[in-house]
């Protein structure tokens, strides 16, 4: 008997040592700044796949998230009554991510299940929460869609299926474009590791998106001291419209 449970003790060791993958991850850049000019980034992620042993049996696959900030939003329906549009329903989404970015070295529905998809909340539909709506609201999931597809218009919401190149299986790097019009806020990247449509490792960082410069003192003038930046914006277009005027006036007279 002392023999047997060696024996099946030394096996579940084999198992799991072959089974032990581990994710190191590289960033082009860990942080995002935000200036008058700024027209976008792109963000390189690349990496390897550490083992202990020899890979395991299975389809591989690699994926990765990026995630803005998630905020509740206002989503309406309009209506055309008596010939005006007017807004008609309203449903208001729990968390919807400013940004999100899912890129996969395979099509999305062969390298993870459904069940972990659920269960992580992976592709962009799990990834907004919406936990119900009004009674009298007919097709809530519709609000739902409008939010992806107006997102994916903005560029904002990005599907990159077979976007993340594999080495050898080993090693993978993939380039994400961030958009102009991104939120400032913690980024949270994360990369999943499956076999056969399972989740084996995951590793989780984070991407810092701020302002700098003007624009940061800017913001923080407009949240901390809103008079004052209301003041300061009424000189300044005033100012802007007084030099405006002084010049179009000395073009007349010369």
């Amino acid at each position: 008997m002392r023999v047997l449970a060696l024996i099946v003790m030394l096996l579940m060791f084999s198992k799991n040592l072959v089974a032990n993958e581990q994710i190191v991850l590289g960033l082009s850049q860990d942080e995002v700044a935000i200036t008058a000019n700024f027209d976008g980034s792109k963000i390189l992620l690349f990496g390897a796949i550490q083992r202990d042993a020899p890979q395991p049996d299975g389809k591989m696959g690699v994926i990765i998230t990026i995630a803005g900030p998630s905020k509740p939003i206002a989503v309406r329906k309009k209506e055309k009554r008596f010939g005006i549009w007017v807004n008609n329903q309203t449903v208001e989404v729990d968390a919807a991510p400013s940004f999100y970015a899912v890129a996969t070295s395979a099509p999305f529905t062969e390298i993870v299940s459904d069940v972990e998809d659920l269960r992580n909340k992976i592709s962009v539909e799990r990834a907004i929460r919406s936990v119900g709506a009004p009674m009298h609201i007919q097709d809530s999931q519709s609000f739902t869609e409008a939010v992806i597809r107006i997102r994916k218009d903005q560029k904002l919401y990005q599907l990159l299926e077979n976007e993340i190149v594999v080495d050898q299986s080993t090693l993978f790097r993939t380039s994400v474009d961030m958009p102009a019009n991104l939120t400032e806020g913690d980024y949270f990247t994360r990369i999943f590791l499956t076999r056969d449509g399972k989740i084996v490792s995951q590793f989780d960082t984070i991407i810092d998106v701020k302002k700098v410069g003007l624009e940061r003192f800017l913001f923080n003038l407009s949240r901390e001291n809103p008079l004052i930046y209301g003041l300061l914006s009424l000189a300044i277009a005033i100012i802007a419209g007084w030099v405006a005027s002084s010049f179009f006036r000395y073009i007349r007279h010369t």
